[in-house]
């Protein structure tokens, strides 16, 4: 099961800061922004704070939109997403809106911190143990196994630095507001430490607009030892690919390949696999080309992920799939495994796109999850 689509979302001054030192909350956002915020909960299965967060600020982490929560009924989800909080210590306050109002309730915790919070909130929470630590790995693959597909972190600002430095995070969403907080010692968003790519790593950016008046700007982190700027979103939908590969039927004559097509608002669009509903030869870029329109506007700014390398040259159809991505108007492509010369010698699908004017990023670090089951085609001297 493949951990969750981690979101880190947060409004900032323009020097950094989540808030002054005053005794009242600082709003940095407008009702504007309140709810686009509200909009992205509710296209999340999950939402997360820190239980300091949960102290200072009692959050409710509700969909308010009563709109909104009908259509998430419509699809078959809960009207809101799980919440979910973390506290070392389990002393939390039963009696917070975060338990008294609506939606599924989660608390991770450590085995010290499992009895005192089990007192407090357990008949109202799953109380789920971690281990002597929280160990973040754990907590997402726990989420991952109950289905979330698509976390949104809210705070506070040491969650936040800790996803960020670990690498767990796939995005990170900043609403900056037009002010200047100035105080020294004010809370900010990221805290001391290393992070992926050190302080050279610049971050991809996905997009930006002005909501009131507010600049909401979407980044994606990068992650260490990719090459051609590949991000941690990347790395999360280009495991989810290598995980589809798994479901291909059985070959002794070609690969076994996933591919899955996102939006640049970071929304799956599309997923296919080898030989997929009974055809056998389609491709995996191809059975997920296939379930979108061929004139989807989408397609023009969204990035395929596929397990292999897309083919450059092919017998079974008239196009290679680096032709179809490339007629499509998809623009990026992400993968995992460069194709070896089992069934094609000399295949180069990636000079193919490159030579169309597609962005193509490698991770090399998911090379041996896209070779996997692909294991009986290829000897050791031939993977790369």
């Amino acid at each position: 099961m493949s951990r969750p689509y981690v979101l880190l979302s947060a409004a900032v001054s323009l020097d950094g800061c989540l808030d002054d030192t005053g005794p009242e909350r600082l709003l940095l956002s407008g009702p504007e922004d309140f709810d686009r915020v509200d909009a992205v909960r509710a296209a999340s299965d999950a939402i997360l704070v820190g239980a300091g967060t949960l102290r200072a600020d009692r959050p409710r982490l509700l969909v308010n939109s009563a709109e909104r929560r009908a259509r998430r009924v419509g699809e078959g989800r809960p009207a809101y997403p799980l919440k979910v909080t973390v506290s070392a210590s389990g002393d939390l306050d039963p009696g917070d809106p975060f338990w008294t109002t609506g939606g599924e309730r989660l608390l991770y915790t450590t085995d010290e911190g499992a009895p005192p919070a089990r007192s407090r909130v357990g008949e109202v929470a799953d109380v789920v143990p971690l281990g002597p630590v929280v160990d973040w790995a754990a907590l997402l693959d726990d989420l991952g196994a109950r289905g979330v597909g698509r976390l949104m972190v809210e705070g506070g600002a040491r969650v936040h630095t800790q996803l960020l430095q670990l690498g767990f995070a796939d995005e990170l969403r900043l609403a900056v507001a037009p002010l200047v907080v100035g105080a020294p010692d004010a809370p900010r968003l990221f805290g001391p430490g290393a992070y992926p790519g050190g302080p050279r790593g610049r971050m991809r950016l996905l997009d930006s607009e002005q909501v009131g008046d507010v600049i909401v700007t979407r980044y994606a982190p990068t992650v260490p030892g990719a090459t051609d700027a590949a991000t941690a979103a990347d790395r999360h939908w280009l495991r989810l690919a290598c995980e589809l590969a798994a479901d291909c039927p059985p070959s002794e004559t070609a690969f076994s390949v996933g591919a899955v097509i996102v939006a640049a608002d970071g929304t799956e669009l599309a997923r296919g696999h080898s030989r997929e509903a009974g055809d056998p030869v389609v491709h995996a870029e191809e059975a997920a080309l296939g379930k979108l329109a061929a004139d989807d506007p989408r397609l023009a700014t969204a990035t395929v992920y596929s397990s292999l390398e897309p083919c450059a040259r092919r017998a079974s159809r008239p196009k290679p799939c680096a032709r179809l991505i490339v007629d499509a108007g998809v623009r990026r492509v992400v993968t995992a495994w460069r194709e070896p010369d089992t069934f094609v010698p000399g295949a180069d699908g990636i000079g193919a796109l490159a030579g169309a004017g597609v962005v193509v990023a490698e991770v090399p670090e998911l090379a041996e999850a896209a070779v996997r089951p692909n294991r009986h085609l290829v000897t050791a001297g031939h993977q790369e």
